[in-house]
């Protein structure tokens, strides 16, 4: 085990200290009025740790803080990771991001398209092309969620019990089956819809690896990168660091609520939102981005890798809101791109929250975050365990933040 320290005092690194006071007092006044249970927040230049705060609880109910060393379900922000994980297949020449996926998955190697209709009566047509690997980590594939409820496809999958992604019971190879089995919204390679994209890049990791995907992660990413805390269940010795989840009560406070089940290993392996990592950990994998893919003294991408997942990938410069489904036509997305499994902004007025061109990264929807900005060598991360209905966290952190920047 291994904690985040403060390596640099924020002055020296070109941080205003008092602008770091009111960013930590804004979310301080979250958890006192009873908004979030606690949080970390870490804020780094150059790799080096210049600003660490630790507030709050990460069990409400027993009392106990919120710690350097504090345990997080990252939710969605494993979709980062495992797409390192396939840039490790491609850069070895095992995998390439123009193959189709159905012939690695054999049950998509025939996608059909929604045309019409609704449950027993639903139209589908033959796709234009292949849903190719890197349709998945674009989300451009034509895949969706359950809980969308925006269009015909989303009841298709609540339907067949993949409201939440997975249906009770099923592993990973038995649940992408089941996605393929469904049609696509729309061609390959038409639209961005996030989905459950990285759940097949996941089963396709472990096909093309001949590993399950958690012997594969620790493998060849955690394991060589020290990440000691990650992983898709808690080791001994762990439980006790873990954090509470809950979920944001109607009436703005907070309330526990069930989480990603992480007590033994999980018969579900997602590539999508399974992982739980530490700040420490987390720290660690920024520094393997923002470093071009090596970390001390262990190169596991080519910078050229890490500059292809982490600058827009969508056709024409289109960005999230101009490419996107009408569930994503939110007024925000319409400065950000997207690379491979991770945002990047490409028009900084158009994305209502201060940032500057290039920066990336990604979220979970436990209002977890990170984001790395190669112009300011800086690096942010954000840890809490509460899944927001209202609650709206990283506008004002991308502001409180972008203020305290001091060259």
């Amino acid at each position: 085990m291994a904690q985040l320290r403060q390596d640099v005092e924020a002055a020296h690194a070109g941080l205003d200290v008092a602008a770091l006071a009111r960013l930590d007092r804004h979310f301080g006044r979250h958890v006192d009025e009873g908004r979030l249970p606690g949080f970390l927040l870490a804020v780094a230049r150059g790799g080096r740790v210049a600003h660490l705060t630790a507030y709050g609880l990460r069990d409400v109910a027993a009392g106990l803080p919120v710690e350097p060393d504090t345990l997080w379900r990252i939710y969605s922000m494993t979709k980062p990771v495992t797409a390192v994980a396939v840039l490790l297949l491609v850069q070895e020449g095992r995998l390439s991001l123009d193959d189709p996926v159905g012939r690695r998955l054999p049950a998509f190697a025939h996608p059909r398209v929604y045309e019409g209709g609704s449950g027993t009566a639903v139209r589908t047509r033959p796709a234009a092309g292949p849903i190719l690997v890197r349709h998945l980590l674009t989300h451009t594939a034509g895949l969706t969620f359950g809980n969308y409820h925006r269009h015909p496809v989303d009841a298709l999958y609540r339907e067949a019990g993949l409201e939440y992604s997975v249906p009770p019971g099923k592993d990973l190879a038995e649940t992408v089956d089941l996605y393929a089995r469904l049609p696509l919204q729309f061609d390959p390679g038409t639209q961005w819809n996030y989905s459950v994209a990285s759940n097949v890049l996941g089963r396709l990791i472990e096909v093309v690896s001949g590993q399950p995907l958690d012997a594969f992660f620790t493998e060849r990413i955690l394991g060589p990168l020290g990440m000691t805390d990650t992983g898709f269940h808690l080791a001994p010795g762990q439980e006790g660091r873990l954090a509470r989840l809950y979920g944001e009560t109607d009436e703005g406070g907070i309330e526990p609520v069930p989480g990603l089940p992480v007590h033994g290993r999980p018969r579900f392996l997602s590539g999508s939102g399974g992982l739980v990592s530490s700040a420490h950990d987390f720290h660690r994998f920024m520094e393997l981005l923002r470093r071009g893919g090596e970390l001390d003294g262990t190169r596991l991408l080519t910078p050229g890798a890490v500059a292809l997942m982490t600058r827009n990938q969508l056709p024409g410069g289109a960005t999230i809101r101009s490419f996107g489904a009408p569930v994503h036509q939110e007024p925000g997305m319409d400065g950000l791109g997207f690379g491979f499994n991770v945002s990047v902004v490409t028009d900084p007025a158009r994305t209502l929250a201060p940032s500057h061109t290039g920066t990336y990264g990604w979220t979970g929807v436990a209002t977890t975050a990170f984001w790395v900005d190669p112009a300011h060598d800086l690096t942010v991360q954000f840890m809490t365990q509460v899944r927001p209905k209202r609650l709206k966290v990283f506008p004002e952190l991308r502001r409180l933040v972008h203020a305290a920047l001091t060259d």
